[in-house]
């Protein structure tokens, strides 16, 4: 395979790449134009993550939650309730749903 052909294979694989993110996020985001409304799955009692489990263990899914929970005062700690799967992005397919309780 020469150069040339490579370069115009690889190319787009890297394009896509710098344009997608590979790291867990809360699946929740502010809707333009409004001041306190919030679309997305993850409510401030129960968070829900999205993430890539070939780059995402577990424990940091979990941990991002727990911090959630803090941060929203909605409890101590978080505790898993359901998983899905394909239902976030391409590159980022898993969705961990977790609810706050305390201790």
């Amino acid at each position: 395979m020469s150069t040339l052909k490579l370069t115009l294979l690889l190319f787009p694989l890297f394009c896509v790449a710098a344009c997608t993110q590979f790291g867990p996020f809360e699946d929740r985001r502010r809707e333009p134009g409004t001041q306190y409304v919030y679309v997305g799955s993850s409510k401030p009692g129960k968070p829900v993550i999205c993430y890539n489990p070939l780059f995402t263990g577990q424990d940091r899914v979990k941990a991002m939650a727990d911090g959630l929970c803090e941060e929203n005062k909605a409890g101590t700690h978080a505790e898993a309730t359901d998983r899905d799967y394909f239902s976030c992005r391409l590159f980022v397919p898993s969705k961990a749903y977790y609810k706050c309780v305390a201790d």
